[in-house]
């Protein structure tokens, strides 16, 4: 169990320096194997709601403007309940004080725009 732990984090370690490299998909096969490795391992959930930010920033930006509500992970059709709720659950997960993964601060930045888009999207449909 001990040595299942240790490869873990060396996944989790090369995860974290392929965020640094914009890799996200190379981080989530990272990720996906400590998981697979060491479920329980620290820092674990919040660096796969980090990376999942970053692919949702990355693949929603084909030189249009990002998807708001898929870096937030919620529906368009959303109500401002449900946005507001998961983006409370997003940035406390997030927040650099609290996670001190590399690249969190990033995506903490993701989703915090991404909570002021889908709010300033939201009152421009009702004017």
């Amino acid at each position: 169990m001990e040595r299942n732990e240790e490869e873990a984090r060396r996944a989790m370690g090369i995860a974290e320096k392929k965020v640094l490299e914009n890799d996200y998909y190379g981080a989530k096969t990272f990720i996906n194997q400590a998981k697979h490795l060491y479920p329980n391992l620290d820092g674990l959930h919040q660096a796969l709601i980090m990376i999942d930010v970053y692919i949702s920033a990355s693949t929603s930006k084909g030189g249009r403007e990002a998807d708001w509500y898929e870096i937030l992970g919620v529906d368009r059709l959303a109500d401002d309940e449900t946005v507001k709720k998961q983006y409370k659950k997003l940035a406390l997960l997030l927040h650099p004080d609290k996670n001190k993964l590399n690249g969190a601060e990033g995506a903490f930045k993701l989703v915090l725009e991404a909570w002021s888009q889908s709010s300033t999207q939201e009152i421009e449909k009702m004017v």
